[in-house]
């Protein structure tokens, strides 16, 4: 299976994103595009067992992206 129809089998479920740097995000998957840029709503941010919620929806960059678990 190719990673983007992964993405797309994941579009409005829950996804958990690992971004360079150490950051990561979970939430649901609203939309994507070729470069891996994310559309994710109701994402929380998760440090060291810490989450933070970020209301609304949080755009993340494909090219900070390090991977993405449905």
């Amino acid at each position: 299976m190719k990673p983007l129809e992964l993405l797309q089998q994941s579009l409005h479920k829950r996804v958990l994103v690992e971004l360079k740097g150490g950051r990561s995000f979970r939430g649901v998957l609203d939309a994507y595009d070729q470069h891996l840029n994310l559309l994710l709503s109701q994402a929380e941010e998760v440090i060291d067992d810490q989450v933070t919620p970020h209301p609304g929806v949080t755009l993340l960059r494909g090219d900070s992206v390090v991977f993405i678990s449905p």
